[in-house]
């Protein structure tokens, strides 16, 4: 089994692979992975077990249909991480966005459609709904982003729906809420608030903080994603939930207690152009269809997230060079 995993090296990808190659999804103990990542800011290969014999190492740009007629031949099944992924970095310059997550997307669908590689799992977000006042959202909501980013989302969401209905590509998506766990990029709220509360900064909340997500355990998102590999159905679409919804003044109230401060390091500014209010996910289908279920307790497993983060001042250090403005997701 060789499973192509674009965005390898980034937060999500590098935990998918390196639980894929440890032994951590049945059936899948000797499967070998090939990563395919432009290795941009957000990219890490220390996030990697580089070492291990059953990895291969692309550097590389999803966007490079040359590039992709290479390495998607062989493979068995890909799963696509590669995106842009940061909300005020879209608000900046929506062009890259369009380019990696609508593009990129279209020119490794290609190459999959050419080489006859499937299943895909092409991973989006529940950005791509927009912003829901009461209630959750199915599958069947229609999309309606406010954010270049997630708007780019949703069209490589449209994307993936196009070849599957077309060409007949087995491509499943996934929309998962937001993603919480080691090894996250300093631009993203908890390791940005983290790292900032950790070496005595003050840290920005957008608004009144009340602004609601749902936070799922990247350990939790990424199993989802193996049982949509292997149980998923070709084009249908499943919502990841994590079960936990807070608020984000909530949030920050939860990472001054870890790290041992008070509110006199919060600032509020300014909020965020088109700041969505509230996403939540309505995740029955997967765990109906597929026995997905959330493992992972929010309490613990943002404490552990906040000890990783005090414990390994290197790595963050480093990602800081890739430059982390004063953002919060």
């Amino acid at each position: 089994m060789r499973i192509l995993v674009t965005g390898g090296a980034g937060f999500i990808g590098s935990h998918y692979v390196r639980t894929l190659l440890a032994g951590g999804y049945p059936g899948y103990r000797d499967a070998r992975v090939t990563v395919l990542d432009k290795l941009t800011y957000a990219g890490n290969t220390a996030n990697l077990p580089m070492a291990d014999p059953r990895l291969t190492f692309v550097r590389g740009d999803v966007c490079d249909a040359a590039l992709l007629r290479e390495v998607v031949p062989g493979h068995d099944a890909v799963v696509h991480f590669a995106a842009e992924s940061h909300v005020d970095r879209s608000l900046d310059n929506g062009a890259d966005f369009v380019h990696t997550n609508v593009v990129g997307t279209q020119s490794l669908l290609g190459a999959c459609l050419a080489a006859g590689v499937g299943p895909v799992v092409h991973v989006s977000t529940d950005e791509v709904y927009g912003s829901i006042d009461e209630g959750s959202w199915s599958e069947s909501e229609p999309l309606l982003p406010n954010s270049p980013y997630a708007a780019s989302k949703a069209g490589g969401d449209l994307m993936a729906r196009s070849y599957w209905r077309s060409h007949g590509l087995d491509v499943r998506t996934t929309r998962c809420a937001n993603n919480y766990g080691t090894r996250q990029h300093i631009e993203k709220l908890i390791p940005l608030f983290t790292t900032r509360l950790l070496t005595g900064q003050s840290v920005p909340l957008y608004g009144d903080g009340n602004n609601v997500r749902e936070w799922i355990h990247v350990d939790d998102h990424c199993r989802a994603l193996q049982l949509v590999l292997t149980r998923g159905r070709a084009g249908e679409i499943y919502n990841v939930g994590g079960s936990v919804t807070c608020t984000n003044r909530e949030i920050v109230g939860r990472l001054l207690e870890l790290c041992g401060t008070d509110w006199s390091r919060v600032r509020f500014v300014a909020d965020r152009k088109g700041h969505d209010r509230r996403y939540s996910l309505d995740d029955r289908k997967i765990r109906t269809e597929l026995g997905y279920r959330p493992q992972h307790d929010f309490g613990p497993g943002l404490a552990e997230v906040v000890a990783w983060y005090r414990d390994n001042p290197a790595w963050w250090t480093a990602s800081a060079e890739g430059g982390a403005a004063e953002r919060e997701e």
